[in-house]
């Protein structure tokens, strides 16, 4: 067996190679057909040096997803407080970055609904979304075109209600989707790249209708 004595720089690439291995392992089955055995297999160490690094499935999941989270919305700060590009720039911007995102993490819609349900005052505490959305440059944006009634009066959370949803919703639904259309994984993952077209479009036609 593998000496679990603490190294600084093991430790670095040890518990990096595990979360990556564990990203890996939850986006082809998911958190509940995960095992640790499998994470372990894939990070290509044995499976008492993952207990080491991370005590169970639940707290590497957790640590893995929250990193990605946190992530997530550092790049809508980017998108949101870009100067340079108009309002309907950051929507196509936006919607095609985030699909393309939950190609890559699948698990980030439910992950992000679980923690807002079960966790949402420590959330807030991790990741300031109020900030990041009211003080950006987008919120700005959007505000002057109201204000000069080049778009229709409606509540900014509406606006990001119809926008987020239309994003996440064909990710959390998928497998019923699937069953309903009767589309295999690539045709789906097909139709949902279009919306990464169709969304900027839909979302310009609720503004201006």
């Amino acid at each position: 067996m593998k000496n679990l004595e603490s190294n600084p720089e093991n430790d670095i690439s040890t518990e990096g190679k595990i979360k990556n291995a564990a990203r890996t392992v939850f986006h082809k089955k998911g958190f509940a057909a995960a095992r640790t055995r499998d994470i372990a297999e894939e990070a290509g160490i044995n499976l008492a040096l993952l207990n080491y690094y991370f005590r169970s499935k639940e707290k590497l999941f957790n640590i893995v997803m929250l990193e990605t989270f946190q992530n997530f919305f550092a790049s809508i700060a980017t998108v949101f407080n870009d100067s340079d590009s108009s309002l309907e720039g950051k929507i196509e911007k936006f919607a095609s970055d985030y699909i393309d995102l939950l190609f890559q993490e699948p698990e980030i819609p439910l992950f992000i609904m679980s923690e807002i349900r079960n966790n949402p005052v420590e959330l807030m505490k991790r990741i300031d979304l109020k900030g990041a959305v009211f003080n950006s440059v987008f919120f700005k944006q959007y505000i002057e075109r109201v204000k000069e009634g080049k778009i229709k009066e409606l509540h900014f959370l509406h606006f990001m209600m119809n926008f987020m949803g239309l994003i996440a919703f064909p990710f959390i639904a998928k497998p019923l989707l699937k069953e309903l259309s009767g589309s295999n994984e690539e045709q789906f993952n097909e139709i949902v790249a279009e919306r990464k077209t169709l969304i900027p479009v839909w979302m310009k036609a609720i503004l201006t209708s």
